[in-house]
């Protein structure tokens, strides 16, 4: 049952609290109904049903803003509405437009202004009738008028009608703000939207995943899609988070091994015990556990492309079979005794220096060589003027889907976010939408919640940075060894930490502590990763005192 049907008009129409009646009907609906033709068609009925004002009707300046025309009204026919036209200034509604103040006609024939447009006089009662007409303000300046007429000679005041509509014009204000807030919204999400999808489809970059218009950017999927049709390995150099992978994949989709396999692989996150297996494969047997061979990810990739995310961090022994598979395009599976043939193509990416890294004598100069044949640096997101709003309506878009949220940025929020640092780049930003999206209150992002969210973001970026700072100002200048002992490269040497204390601090190689890695080796099976945790240094670490001192895994 509607609201509608609940009045009883008739039986209430000359109580002294039909006005009460009426705002309590019109909230109602206020508060549940968010369509202005709905509303304020619904608040008309009201008033002409409980109070006899009747033919009310909402006046609001057309497009051109020259004319006024009736938008709203209850109990005129399609023809009075349309004639229903005045100028600012014009007749009675035209003057309250104006003015801004409410016109009370007690005899609508006795008064010139009136201009009997909209409703001929002929189809109105005999009897004298009256026109109200008050504005509709917003912050106090006139948006609209509200008018209606009512037979003069009744027992209810004039003075509680005037008030009773004054009350329905600001609700009435209300509504028609909370829809230009809503239109203008929903305008301008449509024109974010357009800009994405064309943003997507006027760039070849944007079919791959990679979004953005800015310079920096822009030169980076040049030199992509400029060697992607060769074979010639490519080593891509960025931060992290700043789309190593998206690139990679560039290069793979727009190569002439576009429809074979494309393997992804980061040699960070992976034991070295067992990335060799997971590169090369193994045959059954190979050791404890290999039920089956298995074909590794370097074969797995034959005829297509093989991804190897930070290559800085592959453990030394490896890197010479790997050099051995861009050189000869064979592998040899753990426990193997004979080649087997790949065709692949290797991208590799890092975000650290392996120029310096060949200089302390981390990583083999011969395979840098190898892999560096075409670098491409990528921009941090810093470095990609306007790229930032561009990627957070992408994102927004993304996490309403995933949420199931329907959200919107207020204004200022995009250049809060194109203000910030964003040292987390991409992968960072994106997880600050997708929080965003979660907190938003009423579908709205505001900017308050994007600073909330910054604000915690700074503080675990300053954690961070808090958290290396000892290492930092422990550091001794030091020219006969480098940061794992490497004579000749005059960098910083750091002290040992305390050996309660597991750290990623260098400290000096001696002579000394041979029979102890051999120990840590066999107490744990010669597995370089737990050995390296008893003895409180990183695997890195241990595998270069290996090295250094010329021992071999027992």
């Amino acid at each position: 049952m509607t609201h509608a049907q609940v009045i009883q008009p008739s039986a209430r129409a000359d109580s002294a609290d039909a006005e009460l009646l009426v705002v309590h009907e019109a909230t109602q609906w206020l508060s549940h109904v968010n369509d202005p033709d709905t509303v304020i068609g619904r608040m008309l009925r009201l008033l002409s049903q409980i109070t006899g004002l009747n033919r009310g009707r909402v006046v609001l300046p057309d497009a051109s803003s020259e004319f006024m025309e009736i938008r709203y009204a209850y109990g005129l026919a399609s023809a009075e509405r349309e004639r229903g036209r005045y100028r600012l200034g014009e007749g009675v509604t035209g003057r309250v437009m104006r003015t801004g103040q409410v016109a009370v006609v007690q005899n609508i024939d006795e008064e010139p202004v009136y201009l009997t447009r909209a409703v001929e006089r002929d189809t109105l009662p005999d009897e004298t009738v009256a026109f109200l007409a008050v504005p509709i303000l917003s912050e106090d300046q006139p948006m609209g008028v509200l008018g209606a007429h009512r037979i003069r000679e009744r027992h209810r005041p004039l003075h509680r009608d005037i008030t009773l509509l004054r009350i329905m014009a600001a609700l009435i204000a209300r509504v028609l703000k909370v829809d230009d807030l809503i239109r203008e919204q929903t305008a301008a999400l449509a024109e974010e939207n357009e800009s994405l999808r064309e943003a997507l489809s006027s760039n070849q970059e944007g079919r791959h995943g990679i979004l953005g218009e800015s310079p920096a950017l822009r030169q980076a999927v040049r030199q992509t899609l400029h060697v992607s049709p060769t074979q010639a390995t490519v080593l891509l150099n960025g931060e992290s988070g700043t789309g190593k992978e998206r690139f990679a994949r560039m290069v793979h989709l727009t190569s002439p091994r576009c429809d074979g396999p494309f393997i992804a692989i980061n040699c960070a996150a992976i034991p070295d015990a067992l990335l060799e297996s997971e590169l090369f494969g193994h045959e059954k047997g190979a050791f404890t556990g290999a039920v089956s061979a298995k074909k590794g990810s370097v074969e797995l990739a034959s005829g297509g492309t093989l991804f190897l995310d930070e290559i800085g961090d592959l453990a030394f022994d490896l890197q010479s079979k790997l050099l051995h598979v861009l050189e000869k395009q064979t592998i040899h599976r753990v426990g193997g005794t004979k080649d087997v043939p790949v065709d692949v193509r290797i991208i590799a990416a890092t975000h650290k220096n392996l120029q310096e890294a060949v200089n302390q004598g981390r990583f083999r100069i011969d395979l840098f060589y190898r892999l560096n044949v075409f670098p491409i640096s990528l921009p941090a997101l810093r470095e990609r003027d306007g790229d930032v709003k561009l990627l957070a309506r992408h994102f927004l878009q993304v996490a309403s889907q995933e949420f199931d949220r329907n959200a919107a940025f207020e204004t200022g929020v995009l250049d809060r976010l194109a203000a910030y640092n964003w040292p987390g780049n991409i992968r960072q930003l994106e997880n600050v939408i997708k929080r965003a999206v979660l907190v938003a209150q009423n579908g709205w992002i505001t900017v308050a919640d994007i600073k909330l969210i910054l604000t915690h973001e700074s503080h675990v970026t300053d954690h961070l940075e808090a958290g290396s700072a000892p290492a930092a100002a422990q550091s001794v200048p030091d020219r006969s060894t480098d940061a794992e002992g490497a004579p000749g490269t005059g960098v910083a040497r750091f002290n040992p930490p305390p050996p309660a204390e597991v750290g990623t601090r260098y400290r000096w190689v001696r002579e000394d502590e041979g029979d102890a890695l051999l120990e840590a080796l066999r107490e744990t099976g010669g597995n370089k990763t737990q050995a390296a945790k008893r003895l409180g240094m990183t695997t890195r670490q241990f595998r270069y005192r290996l090295d250094k001192l010329g021992l071999r895994r027992p």
